[in-house]
């Protein structure tokens, strides 16, 4: 498996440069017509000259957006990134949430403590509750 690498990395950089070159706009390519820089690295391709002068010579390599490198593009746009405990919108929106989920927490403990009401008239016999005389007797 090993013997084989050399050759398809031969081939891998043969294929980029040949897609490279056919997807290169003509305005961009340097020195040569695009048509003689694909023939080049066709016929050239096997022992690497073709795509390493293609993509050594043949094309115009243009700077990062901003005429900057990817370095100096992150340093100047850096994000101001806030700590969830700092950010304002964020502690709105777990405050809201928390009048949320407390509103639907009274609202189950009311219906808790009605049925456990329910429940202890019944075992009583009691219509009122355990607590008050039935009417008549007192």
């Amino acid at each position: 498996m090993l013997r084989y690498l050399p050759f398809l990395l031969v081939l891998a950089l043969w294929i980029y440069a040949f897609i490279d070159c056919v997807n290169t706009p003509e305005s961009q390519v340097r020195g040569l017509p695009k048509v003689v820089w694909v023939l080049i690295i066709l016929l050239f391709g096997e022992v690497l000259v073709g795509p390493i002068v293609w993509l050594v010579a043949g094309k115009v390599r243009q700077p990062a957006n901003g005429g900057s490198t990817p370095s100096q593009w992150h340093r100047n746009h850096r994000t101001t990134w806030v700590a969830p405990d700092d950010n304002p919108e964020f502690l709105k929106s777990l405050k809201d949430e928390n009048t949320k989920d407390e509103a639907l927490l009274k609202d189950w403990e009311a219906g808790l403590r009605r049925r456990e009401d329910e429940l202890r008239r019944k075992e009583d016999g009691s219509p009122n509750g355990p607590d008050e005389t039935p009417p008549g007797k007192g």
